[in-house]
């Protein structure tokens, strides 16, 4: 109540915003950290929950996220949709190009679903091109590693649900198209790989480790390939291990480890919420995990951490599992930055794309994110806070809405928001998404953009890719010989004429 703390807070926070110094230097390492379908309302509302799971109000809680200097917002339509899906994003963060809707690593000459289109219209993402530059690389995900966000950093396929052979039409494979689990050890070298998808790698039938009496759970290529098997013999004289569980995984040793091919369940790992922590490690540890064994290249690492439950939980009109992913998420964030510098490592945070997630009512201070407006509506029934505009929870009957009433809101995992529109699954929708940035260019990220300039600003902040300007050589005179030498730097022409004078200095006193 009292206006001086308001305005004592604002001053700190100006003074800081003064005080800040442009960080100009080379990425040696790239984190990407990519919230699948983390709008805006996504991340308001998880910033309240997290404070409320510290037993806080919520609403003044700063998450990692939130210390990030730099932000901006970007468009997220795709060449021929006004709302957009994972693939048709991905390609245009990843890979710096937009393109159609359900294609991944292809240009926007290419058709959905189309093989021979594909041809000729690949694209390559900031991952190859963070390898081609002699950096390590690595993929994390709580989805399968086939799914559209990581797949489009090393995959090219028409269609994003080519998943494995058994997924693609016979004209597909005929016309020479290849599934994008096969293209995940094959096209890049990618150094680590964690997230689900076990099942795509094996042959149909073969029993899965974990659930071996779940016919769901079972390999499904028809080509006969154990793709797990082949990756091993690919790394035949590395040090390279292949773990589908906690044990194995908590064994694997970063400081020794060259590869690491970590998929802990058949499909999509679990939701946070239900995650079983004797069998899977956490975002948190699969993150941490990842970053020590890629950050012993001298030359850096590009790494891409997807949070990719927390969409799949918006499209089944769950908001308690979305907040609950995104938390996850959040700490995640803070671990990488925990086990980085920011004068060298690039950290960059987004979302592909948004839903339909509205965040309503008149709640009062500290209310629980996941409970009810104190205001009824109309109807003289409450309603929850948080609701979707179309998706699974639309449940009018007879022109009435349920009584919630009775109904704890607050505390059920399972609990489906009310939506004003039946949808089988939650859409996405089209509006912009932020971006957020800190260390070297993070300056770089700001004002409202193309989507596809994302790849294109993290590539020139790290010297990787076409763009090599950021790093290209300044002149400097030697004191030993007065010859020139050349070293890495933004300020090539200012070092210039400052070389010019010394030389200029040099002549005058041999004179």
């Amino acid at each position: 109540e009292n206006p001086e703390f308001w305005r004592s807070q604002a001053r700190t926070t100006l003074q800081t915003a003064l005080d800040r110094k442009l960080n100009t230097n080379v990425a040696k390492n790239i984190l990407f950290f990519l919230g699948d379908g983390m709008g805006i309302t996504t991340y308001t509302a998880a910033r309240i929950l997290k404070g409320q799971l510290q037993n806080q109000t919520g609403e003044e809680t700063v998450m990692t996220m939130d210390t990030f200097t730099n932000v901006g917002l970007v468009k997220t339509y795709s060449v021929d949709f006004q709302i957009a899906d994972s693939a048709a994003t991905a390609t245009a963060y990843l890979c710096g190009v937009k393109t159609n809707l359900n294609t991944i690593g292809v240009s926007a000459a290419a058709r959905n679903g189309i093989c021979k289109s594909q041809k000729g219209n690949e694209v390559t993402s900031i991952l190859k091109w963070a390898k081609d530059a002699g950096k390590s690389v690595g993929i994390v995900t709580t989805t399968r590693v086939q799914h559209a966000t990581p797949a489009t950093s090393y995959a090219h396929s028409a269609s994003r649900k080519w998943y494995s052979d058994a997924d693609m039409p016979e004209a597909a494979k005929n016309d020479g198209c290849t599934d994008i689990a096969s293209q995940l050890i094959k096209n890049t070298d990618i150094d680590v790989i964690i997230g689900g998808g076990r099942k795509y790698m094996t042959p149909s039938g073969t029993k899965d480790p974990e659930y071996p009496k779940d016919y769901s759970s079972m390999g499904k290529r028809k080509d006969g390939r154990n793709l797990i098997n082949e990756w091993q013999s690919l790394k035949t004289g590395k040090v390279a291990h292949y773990v589908w569980n906690r044990t194995d995984f908590d064994a694997v040793d970063p400081e020794t480890t060259d590869y690491l091919l970590a998929l802990f369940e058949p499909g999509d790992l679990r939701f946070e919420a239900d995650r079983d922590p004797s069998m899977d490690p956490s975002i948190v540890e699969t993150t941490e995990k990842a970053i020590r064994i890629l950050q012993k290249n001298p030359k850096g690492f590009f790494l891409l951490v997807e949070g990719g439950r927390i969409d799949q939980a918006h499209h089944d009109g769950r908001a308690f599992m979305a907040l609950h992913e995104t938390v996850a998420f959040d700490s995640a964030i803070a671990k990488g930055l925990e086990l980085t510098k920011e004068e060298e490592t690039l950290t960059v945070v987004m979302a592909d794309h948004s839903h339909p997630f509205t965040f309503n009512g008149y709640p009062f201070r500290g209310q629980s994110i996941l409970g009810k407006s104190p205001l009824w509506a109309s109807d003289m029934l409450p309603y929850t806070t948080l609701m979707y505009g179309n998706g699974p929870g639309h449940k009018i009957t007879n022109g009435k809405r349920p009584d919630i009433r009775n109904i704890n809101t607050k505390a059920l995992s399972y609990y489906v928001q009310l939506s004003a529109v039946p949808t089988e699954s939650a859409t996405h929708s089209g509006e912009d998404v932020a971006v957020l940035a800190r260390g070297p260019m993070a300056h770089l990220f700001h004002g409202v953009q193309e989507q596809n300039y994302v790849a294109h600003a993290m590539a020139y902040a790290a010297c990787v890719g076409a763009d090599l300007r950021h790093c290209q050589a300044e002149i400097k005179p030697s004191t030993a010989d007065h010859s020139f030498t050349f070293s890495r730097g933004a300020h090539s022409t200012a070092a210039l004429l400052s070389s010019l004078l010394s030389v200029l200095l040099v002549l005058t006193l041999l004179i």
